[in-house]
């Protein structure tokens, strides 16, 4: 069994490490940066973030639409056009207006272009599963390391360029010469395809991708996720303050998420991939997603009160590890293939939607008993598991899901890797 990858899934695992590192040279900076740069408000500074995270995460449909319709190459290369205006914008905005006129522009161009990369990473892998026999999950898995890594450094890259005291527009202008790289790539590699034509599926993609109960049963199970995962931009920071009296340490817990990423996502997607079949770990993940919230309270407080935060984290990001590629791994099988792009953007927008409306639940629990906030807390992925229990069981997820549907889809050639629970 070969686990070699083609030229071509190298560039596209290559894209989301240059992509992140861009982004993330930039993103942790920039509440700062409007705050002490510009004098905005706390409420402004929040008003502009919360536009970027909608104009990103809530238009991923519309890129996965696109990408089905044009192509992933137009999409990707024009997503890469506007990150590089949108960071340029952004290096020389002095108002409110500019500034929210580029995180609007940076935001639409990843949600043009991580839909398109994602679907093509997908296609890509089934494609390579069926020439070699590697399961699809290891390729995913090398794209959520890649990116991982690109989060891990991006930061790293930003810090250096502040304590250089090139400042935040030095910063940009490094976000603007990564995306150029990225942009020239893949103009150079990235195959030209046909626009599709237009026919009676095209028209009706939105209704037999949101009309799926298959589909929607999995965007409502990586929703759990999505929301449990949001907890560490939220209930994290408030137990290590809780803890520790500071949140001091908070950097070094993300630092130890993203390495854990980095160093054992392969690892273990390759023990996973040969003993479960994508739903189980699908449920497996959140089961242990759900465990790292009912270990808080659990474990001791330990050396400085950092072993409840610390157990957090590794089982949160383990539960990652396994839950996401397997998450990713199932889309090809849920839905027709002409409708992959539309229906990857889908399933990151209605997770987009989830954590928007469930940050306001989640927040008010921080002012709630602990046993009562962590036990509801770890209901929340513990739901999704339960629903991911009644993703289609056989091997063949595109026929289960044609049969509880109903809508007589056609069939791609695509299977699912990986043994039946």
């Amino acid at each position: 069994m070969s686990s070699t990858t083609t030229p071509y899934l190298r560039l596209l695992t290559t894209t989301q490490f240059a992509f992140n590192t861009g982004f993330y040279a930039v993103l942790p900076y920039l509440a700062t940066h409007l705050g002490t740069g510009l004098g905005m408000t706390g409420w402004l500074i929040g008003l502009v973030l919360g536009l970027r995270t909608f104009s990103q995460q809530g238009l991923f449909v519309i890129g996965g639409a696109l990408t089905d319709r044009y192509g992933p190459r137009p999409v990707v290369l024009t997503g890469c056009a506007l990150r590089i205006a949108g960071f340029g914008w952004l290096a020389f905005a002095d108002s409110t207006a500019t500034v929210i006129g580029a995180v609007l522009l940076t935001g639409f161009a990843a949600a043009l272009f991580s839909p398109a990369v994602e679907s093509e990473t997908a296609r890509e892998a089934v494609r390579h599963e069926q020439r070699t026999g590697t399961p699809r999950a290891h390729v995913l898995a090398r794209f959520s390391a890649a990116g991982q890594a690109g989060a891990f450094l991006g930061p790293l890259l930003g810090s250096l360029l502040l304590l250089l005291d090139a400042g935040f527009r030095a910063a940009c202008l490094a976000g603007v010469l990564v995306f150029v790289a990225v942009l020239a790539g893949h103009a150079r590699h990235m195959p030209h395809r046909a626009p599709v034509t237009r026919t009676a599926a095209h028209r009706g993609a939105l209704r037999h991708v949101f009309t799926g109960r298959p589909f929607l049963l999995l965007c409502l199970a990586y929703s759990s996720y999505l929301v449990a995962y949001n907890q560490l931009y939220l209930s994290l920071p408030a137990e290590v303050q809780r803890t520790t009296g500071s949140q001091a340490a908070l950097g070094w817990f993300f630092a130890l998420s993203s390495l854990l990423v980095v160093c054992a996502q392969l690892p273990l997607t390759r023990w996973s991939a040969g003993r479960l079949a994508p739903r189980t770990a699908l449920v497996a993940g959140l089961v242990t997603v759900a465990a790292g919230f009912a270990a808080v309270p659990l474990t001791p407080a330990g050396p400085g009160g950092l072993l409840p935060p610390a157990a957090l984290v590794v089982l949160l990001t383990l539960g990652q590890m396994l839950l996401v590629p397997a998450a990713r791994g199932l889309v090809p099988d849920l839905v027709d293939d002409r409708h992959l792009g539309l229906a990857t953007g889908a399933l990151s927008s209605v997770s987009g939607l989830a954590v928007l409306g469930g940050s306001a639940a989640t927040g008010a629990l921080l002012d709630a008993p602990a046993p009562v906030r962590w036990a509801a807390l770890a209901a929340i992925p513990l739901t999704g598991a339960a629903l991911a229990l009644t993703l289609p069981r056989g091997v063949d997820g595109k026929r289960g899901a044609e049969s509880e549907v109903g809508v007589g889809l056609k069939a791609s050639p695509i299977r699912s890797g990986g043994r039946t629970p």
